[in-house]
């Protein structure tokens, strides 16, 4: 017996998601939608057409809108079904995903925001979130929550209201994502906020990220860009912005999202922005400057799902800076680079000739790298110890900002060098 899932596209049907009785995906979009004069696809993986998207494509869309890897397995174990089960995951969770998605099931209407009001947190009580979330992700089995946020850190969408922490119910639309610090990793809250305002000093579009605590802890907020906080619709609601990250675009189950298991390489990511984006040479630029970001700052854990497409428009820009934090700060993290450069993975053993291989061989394009490269590693230099100062100012200060400052200044004299060697 098959089951069914409508997939909301903003406030309008635009599909279903079906689970056959061998627990396979299919996807389709409906025809009414079809019929209209603005109807959208919702992944580049699957152009708008009447035929059935199959399992393959649609399990590795769909679940892409999941948690990962471990927050994934404590989900499931949490709710009681199988982690491989996408469809049930989502008929519980999808009501407020990544992007302009609302999964619900088979007939039941959107639910109406104003009948769900975000419930304001009290001190006492948003500590005991904080707690919670380490054993249940999203507040999955919390009534009236319905979140899904991929990832593998613990995480839930909150809304801000009067400058203040509120919970979304009832599938409302969040405003803000919230992060405890993660277990057994010491001061990753503080790693976050201070690689995050690096990337936004250096010159990329970043979101507007906060350290907040209750008590003694910590936690991370960072406000969503796939949300709009100055365009209203006509119900005066926030207006979701529709994404989709690297793997989903290019049909990747997000368990393959490391390249070295089959996900997104560079040049595959290259290519996606090249036929998709609104502006592909300025995007693809981004895309190299992001690498050379999360080279220096030491973060090895940069795959295909912490690069996004975001839709403004009917066409889609590469999405902001997101989800930037020094691994390189934990021995007990991979030092294996998610994505590699020019065939190599260990940041020790990366030269300037393998940047090089980026990009067409072209005296242009070697000297746009080249000046990139320098300028971004002396840009990170500048920039780091007036960061640490600009926090230190703001009550905000650990061992592990003064680590990362060390990695920086290695990462940036390796590519100096590098670039002065005869290549």
């Amino acid at each position: 017996m098959s089951r069914t899932l409508d997939v909301y596209f903003g406030e309008v049907k635009a599909g279903e998601l079906v689970q056959d009785a061998g627990g396979s995906l299919g996807f389709a979009y409906a025809s009414e939608y079809l019929a209209t004069n603005n109807a959208r696809a919702i992944s580049v993986s699957m152009p708008l057409r009447e035929e059935p998207y199959a399992n393959r494509i649609a399990q590795a869309y769909f679940s892409g809108l999941l948690p990962d890897e471990n927050s994934r397995q404590r989900l499931a174990s949490l709710l009681g079904i199988s982690e491989s089960n996408t469809f049930r995951l989502l008929e519980i969770i999808g009501g407020e995903c990544a992007g302009a998605l609302t999964l619900m099931p088979a007939g039941k209407p959107m639910p109406n925001e104003l009948d769900y009001p975000p419930q304001p947190l009290s001190e006492k009580r948003l500590a005991e979130i904080l707690d919670t979330l380490r054993s249940h992700p999203l507040l999955a089995g919390n009534l009236g929550v319905r979140l899904s946020l991929a990832g593998a850190q613990n995480k839930v969408g909150v809304c801000m209201i009067d400058g203040e922490v509120a919970l979304a119910m009832g599938g409302h639309t969040t405003t803000h994502i919230l992060k405890p610090h993660i277990e057994g990793l010491n001061g990753t809250v503080e790693n976050e906020i201070f690689c995050m305002r690096l990337a936004k000093k250096i010159g990329f579009f970043a979101p507007e990220v906060s350290i907040r605590r209750v008590g003694k802890v910590a936690y991370y907020l960072i406000e969503r860009y796939d949300r709009t906080t100055d365009l209203k619709n006509s119900t005066g609601l926030i207006k979701r912005l529709h994404q989709e990250d690297f793997c989903q675009a290019l049909g990747i189950a997000p368990q393959f999202k490391y390249e070295d298991e089959g996900g997104p390489g560079v040049t595959q990511s290259l290519q996606l922005i090249g036929r998709h984006t609104r502006a592909p040479a300025a995007d693809s630029l981004t895309f190299l400057r992001m690498l050379i970001f999360h080279f220096l700052i030491g973060n090895a854990d940069a795959h295909g799902k912490n690069y996004s497409l975001l839709y403004r428009g009917e066409t889609p820009d590469l999405a902001p800076v997101y989800d930037a934090i020094c691994t390189a700060a934990y021995p007990s993290m991979a030092k294996q680079l998610a994505m590699q450069i020019g065939g190599l993975g260990l940041p020790d053993t990366i030269q300037f000739k393998h940047w090089l291989t980026l990009v067409p061989d072209t005296e242009p394009a070697r000297r746009l790298v080249t000046q990139e490269m320098q300028k971004m590693a002396t840009s990170a230099l500048e920039a780091s110890p007036r960061l640490a100062r600009e926090l230190r100012d703001e009550g905000i200060d650990h061992p592990i900002i003064t680590k990362i400052q060390k990695i920086i200044k290695k990462r940036a004299e390796h590519i100096m060098r590098s670039i002065e060697m005869p290549h």
